[in-house]
């Protein structure tokens, strides 16, 4: 349907979506972070073998979650989650474990951009 002046621009019905999105990303890195830190006793007991290496990954990782969360105003934070996701998948090369949380988070992620894209267009 288009209106006498042009076509009909679709509304999120959201007073600021930019802001909503914002909150999208930041709240998923939050989660993330927190997510990343709760799980290394965890794995430790369960999983085996997680050497100080991948700890040092995991907490790494999940302070640049935090940080980017806090980023999130920034035109290039989504990009920079984006590669945070990538990092999460390659350190799935230090445990198993990190791979899986890599893959649930990379997808929680492209949600989020989905989200994001439907939202602002």
């Amino acid at each position: 349907m288009t209106a006498p002046d042009g076509p009909q621009q679709r509304r999120s019905g959201l007073r600021d979506p930019q802001r909503a999105v914002r909150g999208l990303g930041a709240g998923t890195l939050a989660l993330e972070a927190l997510v990343l830190l709760l799980a290394i006793q965890p794995i430790r007991l369960v999983g085996g073998d997680l050497g100080s290496a991948a700890i040092g990954a995991v907490v790494a990782l999940a302070v640049a979650a935090a940080v980017l969360a806090g980023l999130m105003r920034r035109p290039w934070a989504w990009n920079a989650g984006t590669v945070l996701q990538g990092l999460l998948l390659l350190s799935g090369l230090l445990h198993w474990s990190l791979l899986v949380l890599g893959v649930m988070f990379a997808l929680v992620w492209a949600y989020a951009w989905h989200v994001r894209r439907v939202i602002l267009g």
